[in-house]
């Protein structure tokens, strides 16, 4: 184990003796594991990883603690597979729940009943091929139970409960900003010298590796991580969740698989089986309002325009600018 490295990460992120030191143990225990297999931790691949994370779940070990410091140390140490993976199993966990919370509350309790009768959150460490089946379950429970409007309402709800705070930076800047054209250059700005400072510096950003191909996508559709402006609408593109393998791959089936960010959800374009329908992509709809949300300092509207789950090869949202700001 790169253990004084692995340390070292953990003590800039702000985490303490005993976290660092049950971070380590739980990375010890891996390295462990793997020995019996006659692997070392360093070559460690993704089944590798899939493998003990079942073990893990097999003797009811598979805290979120266990899952964060292998995530932790697969960043620190550079091994980008076993970082996306362990990303991949751990960003799921509270959507579900969450996302019913969020049906009582605009269709009532009983409506939560029903469309939630049966449907249970897979268990942490639950690989991402198993998700879809879940995934597909409750979203046609949803369609079936609710009206078009309150599915879509329940499913943009910041599902990942991601603070408002978060998005402080975007606040300050549409403040600064000489009206909403100017905040989403300046925006845009901002995200293209962001992702330049990871490609130089070679570490993936969020789960994403970024390569001058990718910063060139970036640059030349303003769409993405920012938004363009037309009358009373912000249009968005969401950024592929893989840009670099997306933008050399040719196949269109892989492609919308390449560009899919959702755990929940991606492996079903693949696959073919329990295909999770494009509804659900008003959830990432309602991550992609957030910043606005932030920015204009109240709640907006957002509308599904293209999805890779449905069939798209991209996808793609307008989001509606509250009557206050609007242009005259």
């Amino acid at each position: 184990m790169r253990q004084s490295e692995y340390e070292a990460y953990l003590a800039k992120r702000g985490l303490g003796g005993t976290a660092i030191s049950r971070s380590v143990a739980a990375v010890a225990d891996f390295e462990g594991w793997l020995a019996g297999q006659e692997k070392a931790l360093e070559g460690a691949a993704v089944p590798d990883i899939e493998a003990f994370i079942g073990s893990l779940m097999a003797r009811r070990r598979n805290s979120m603690w266990r899952m964060l410091a292998l995530a932790r140390y697969f960043y620190a140490t550079g091994n980008r597979p076993g970082y996306v993976y362990m990303a991949s199993v751990v960003s799921p966990i509270g959507v579900l729940p969450e996302l019913a919370k969020r049906v009582a509350s605009i269709a009532g309790e009983d409506a939560r009943a029903k469309a939630f009768r049966g449907i249970e959150e897979p268990p942490l460490g639950t690989p991402p091929a198993k998700w879809p089946p879940v995934t597909r379950r409750a979203v046609e429970a949803l369609e079936a139970w609710l009206p078009r409007s309150a599915c879509r309402r329940a499913l943009a709800g910041n599902l990942h409960r991601i603070p408002r705070s978060a998005f402080r930076e975007q606040r300050a800047l549409f403040k600064e900003s000489k009206g909403i054209d100017d905040f989403l250059r300046r925006l845009h700005g901002r995200a293209i010298a962001e992702i330049e400072s990871f490609m130089k510096s070679g570490r993936l950003w969020y789960e994403q590796e970024i390569t001058p191909e990718v910063v060139a996508l970036v640059r030349g559709n303003q769409e993405i991580l920012s938004g363009v402006r037309r009358g009373d609408r912000i249009y968005v593109t969401k950024i592929p969740y893989d840009p670099k393998g997306w933008l050399a791959e040719r196949d269109p089936l892989r492609r919308r698989y390449l560009a899919c960010h959702c755990p929940l959800a991606r492996e079903s374009i693949i696959s073919g089986r329990d295909r999770v329908p494009g509804t659900w992509c008003y959830c990432s709809a309602g991550f992609e309002k957030l910043q606005f949300e932030a920015a204009f300092g109240e709640e907006v509207a957002v509308e599904l325009l293209e999805s890779v789950l449905a069939g798209g090869d991209r996808c793609r949202f307008a989001i509606t600018i509250p009557e206050r700001h609007r242009v005259a």
